[in-house]
């Protein structure tokens, strides 16, 4: 196997692993009086085994506000899709790569990403269709919304699936095709 398809198998296995505690809900427990204070250790993405995702509050299956921390590792990515609700996203580390609108976004282009630096902000309103991931470096990003969302495909016929149950499927890397 390429290199690059490597990745991606290793991408689809890890985000199989995490369904299970992504659908548990959140990760990070809130104390006796409901508040949260999650240590930059507790909120830890990728390295040596560690999650490509966490829910830091609420959860993406249940109505409510949620927040989570995704970690796409460089060459990972999504392909075009919307979800049924606005999320927020900011961008932690990294560059994020990302096309956003129709039709720009309804066929996977990946040269016509835009580039999202650290601290960079994005909105993703109700059914916008789009796509983002990495492309040579590790980009992390959070994610805050109202739940229950769901996550509609684009290609493939690909039907609705629930956020907080599997990340996104795999696709080529940004900048392939």
């Amino acid at each position: 196997m390429k290199g690059s398809n490597v990745r991606w198998v290793l991408f689809a296995l890890s985000t199989f692993l995490l369904a299970g505690p992504l659908a548990s809900g959140q990760t990070i427990k809130p104390d006796a009086q409901r508040f949260i204070a999650a240590t930059a250790d507790q909120l830890a993405l990728g390295g040596a085994g560690g999650p490509n995702s966490i829910v830091i509050a609420g959860d993406p299956n249940k109505p409510g506000l949620y927040v989570l921390r995704m970690r796409f590792a460089p060459g990972t990515g999504s392909r075009p899709h919307y979800h049924d609700q606005d999320r927020y996203v900011t961008v932690i580390k990294g560059t994020w790569w990302v096309s956003l609108g129709s039709p720009e976004a309804d066929t996977y282009q990946p040269e016509k990403m835009v580039p999202m630096k650290a601290g960079s902000f994005v909105f993703h309103p109700a059914f916008g269709h789009h796509y983002d991931g990495a492309k040579d470096e590790e980009a992390i990003v959070q994610i805050m919304g109202m739940g229950p969302v769901k996550t509609i495909n684009l290609e493939n016929g690909a039907g609705a699936r629930p956020t907080g149950t599997t990340s996104r499927a795999p696709s080529p890397a940004p900048g392939t095709r």
